[in-house]
């Protein structure tokens, strides 16, 4: 009987049993070995059997089959029938099973994954097989318990760089940045995979200034960033809006061999779009030996929240003559760049397309586009009805736009009702309340204004102070309302008020509406 999948080693069972009781194989007839043939016959068939029906192989393979799908359940229901069959798992069995679990983590795959822990353990192999014990390190941080596998990790017999960068890895997923750091420093010899699980940990809880730092480090350290490592910066300088760095880890990119890699150009046409480059994000995007669905979506998006809602368009009808069929990510650019420009009919037009040509069903960012197209339309009845016939209740962005657009066309009777609903969603939300505040005052109802600060206090919500930022030599300084902190403050002050000067020569006049609701705060 052959098992194509399978691929044992002859030496992984020398000798066919004694008995002639069948060997049982999942899902797989049983048999049993004949003795009746010439012995060149008999050795030739031995060998031929050994090989392929292992049955350790045999089960394993079923098992990686179901994981692999993600039918964790039926991985499972197979581990048990092969332990009653009285076939012992290997270390390979093992980690097919416990990488499905971190794969797809869950209540049940975390009760299952400590099932499996056990007979390792039971086993040994929890402490003296590296793989497994960090395949479990990985499970367990992924499923959330990050220190039932720091206690796997400190219990191994030995350690190999991939235990350690997944101990590291897990620390920053679970946001332990300070353990990760503790296991960084001692990691012996540390390679591009160890710099970049702490500068992709940083990057996704958002602390993108300590990611630029850590990059710096491992650049002095001499080590080479690989093309993940880049894509985790050029992520941080987006969010930060670091275009001088963000310009050099582009000279870096093409002096490499990953130069051309789509997932690194993606991120630059993303980061030029942020950082306001939109020209330097079309070269990148022009010059692409091959583009994917992301890429597409990258340069509609920056078109659309850069305000160029023509180039949006057409990049968006290009891509479709490429072949390539447009998702949610397509239709929300599509929608946005329509609702920068006013193009009421034509978004309408585009959302329907969506639902009934792609069959896309709308998330709340696509009814988000559209409430943001009537508010800045100022139909804001329209707006109000999108809103409240969308079949999922609307959150903090969706109702920020329409409580914008009441501010804009001056209604405090919608104000005061959407102002309702974002009190229900966010009750401790502080730049809501201001931006109330400010419509009242924005039409002298100063009466508006206090009773809305006078909430606030009651709540305990304090108004948090706005900030503005520079990048000056690859480096952001940051200024709030007041600030004289920073080193240069009487230059920076002395050049503010040249500025002031030349615009009151020039006819500006400031717009000092909701001043006064706030000046004591």
């Amino acid at each position: 009987m052959i098992l194509p999948a399978c691929a044992a080693t002859p030496t992984q069972l020398p000798h066919p049993p004694k008995s002639a009781s069948p060997i049982s194989l999942p899902n797989q007839t049983h048999f049993t070995f004949s003795t009746t043939n010439s012995n060149t016959n008999q050795s030739l068939f031995l060998r031929h059997t050994t090989k392929y029906t292992d049955p350790i192989v045999a089960w394993t393979t079923s098992i990686a089959h179901y994981c692999k799908s993600g039918r964790l359940v039926k991985a499972a229901s197979e581990f048990v029938q092969m332990r009653e069959a009285n076939v012992e798992p290997n270390h390979i069995t093992l980690i097919t099973l416990l990488s499905a679990c971190a794969h797809y983590p869950s209540r049940r795959s975390i009760s299952f994954g400590t099932t499996i822990h056990a007979h390792a353990h039971k086993l040994g192999l929890d402490v003296n097989d590296v793989m497994v014990g960090t395949a479990l390190i990985d499970m367990y941080a992924k499923c959330g318990r990050v220190y039932s596998g720091r206690l796997v990790f400190d219990q191994m017999g030995a350690r190999n760089l991939v235990s350690w960068n997944t101990m590291i890895d897990g620390y920053m997923r679970n946001g332990e940045i300070e353990n990760a750091l503790q296991v960084f420093d001692g990691l012996p010899l540390k390679n591009a995979i160890s710099w970049t699980a702490l500068i992709g940990g940083f990057v996704k809880k958002d602390y993108h200034q300590e990611a630029l730092e850590c990059f710096r480090e491992m650049q002095v350290a001499g080590v080479a960033p690989d093309y993940v490592t880049v894509i985790a910066v050029i992520a941080a300088c987006a969010n930060l809006g670091t275009l001088g760095l963000g310009l050099w880890v582009h000279r870096l990119v093409m002096t490499q061999d990953f130069r051309n890699n789509v997932k690194v150009s993606n991120s630059l046409i993303d980061m030029y779009s942020r950082c306001g480059c939109i020209e330097l994000a079309r070269q990148v995007f022009d010059r692409m030996p091959c583009r994917t669905l992301v890429s597409w979506n990258s340069i509609i998006v920056g078109f659309a929240v850069n305000g160029l809602a023509d180039e949006a368009l057409n990049y968006f009808n290009s891509m479709q003559k490429e072949g390539f069929e447009p998702d949610g990510v397509s239709y929300t650019g599509a929608l946005m760049a329509c609702s920068h420009a006013g193009l009421i009919d034509e978004g309408l037009r585009i959302f329907e397309n969506m639902k009934r040509v792609r069959r896309i069903a709308p998330r709340i960012e696509h009814y988000g586009c559209l409430v943001d197209l009537y508010s800045r339309a100022g139909r804001l009845e329209e707006a109000l009805n999108v809103m409240k016939n969308m079949p999922m209740k609307p959150n903090e962005v969706v109702l920020g736009s329409l409580l914008a657009a009441c501010r804009t066309q001056g209604d405090i009777g919608l104000a005061e009702n959407v102002m309702n609903y974002l009190i229900e969603l966010d009750p401790g939300g502080d730049s809501n309340y201001v931006l109330l505040s400010n419509i009242y005052a924005a039409v002298g109802k100063w009466d508006g204004a206090n009773k809305v600060r006078r909430r606030m206090k009651e709540r305990g919500i304090q108004k948090k102070p706005g900030f503005s930022s520079i990048e000056i030599d690859s480096s952001i300084h940051k200024f709030v309302a007041g600030d004289k902190s920073h080193e240069e403050n009487d230059h920076i002050y002395a050049a503010l008020e040249l500025l002031s000067f030349e615009l009151q020569l020039c006819g500006y006049v400031p717009d000092i509406s909701g001043k006064e609701s706030y000046e004591d705060d």
